[in-house]
């Protein structure tokens, strides 16, 4: 029998951690992506577009997670199309991830006062330059901050991918248990290596949102 002592638990772990951040990062540049061009659709206020976009954002933020990565690995296998685990679940990740992201950045535009469109019209501005010009920065202030916060439910998510055979921190810690018996140590570790990755990610929204909501009322 093997015996794995705490250093090889805590190699495997961060081996695995590597998986979880490529992942999230995955996810959440795919994700951006897939959103900013439907946001800038939605602007546009064009009923039929405007409706598939509604119906993207409540399909993947109405239904749960697992069940999308579910889905996503043997949904299209039904199909006869062999997909791997870190592409299922990179897809259901990203899929997840624009529908959020489509809210926070869309919410973002809508919470500007709507004078400002106004007085760009008058001045001639197209609807492209005001949208660069005039909009994008302001509204970029507004979502940073959720949107960071998002990041973290993303990292998250990201455990659910152990369930389709991904092995990412999550898993590899269900390896090692079953391997060691020594659920408490393992899961421990599991458990302070997503703090370590996502507790930065909530202190620096906590930040951006303070500075920016500073910003806002001098």
């Amino acid at each position: 029998m093997t015996t794995f002592t705490d250093w090889d638990i805590l190699r495997n772990l961060l081996l695995a951690a590597r998986w979880t951040i490529l992942l999230s990062l995955t996810a959440f540049f795919g994700g951006t992506l897939v959103a900013m061009p439907l946001v800038m659709v939605r602007l546009t206020r064009r009923r039929w577009p405007c409706r598939f976009i509604r119906a993207w954002t409540e399909l993947f933020q109405g239904t749960p997670l697992l069940m999308q990565l579910f889905l996503a690995f043997f949904g299209v296998a039904l199909f006869g199309i062999d997909v791997s685990p870190w592409t299922a679940a990179s897809l259901a990740l990203t899929f997840y991830t624009s529908a959020f992201l489509i809210d926070i950045w869309y919410g973002s535009i809508q919470a500007l006062p709507k004078g400002q469109w106004e007085a760009c019209r008058c001045l001639g501005l197209s609807f492209g330059q005001t949208l660069y010009r005039v909009v994008l920065p302001q509204a970029l202030r507004i979502g940073i901050a959720p949107t960071v916060g998002f990041a973290v439910q993303v990292v998250k998510g990201t455990a659910l991918a152990s369930i389709i055979g991904f092995i990412e921190l999550t898993k590899a810690g269900t390896i090692l248990n079953n391997v060691t018996y020594q659920p408490f140590k393992v899961f421990g570790l599991v458990a302070l290596g997503y703090f370590l990755m996502c507790y930065p990610l909530s202190r620096y929204s906590q930040y951006l949102e303070k500075k920016f909501n500073a910003a806002h009322h001098h």
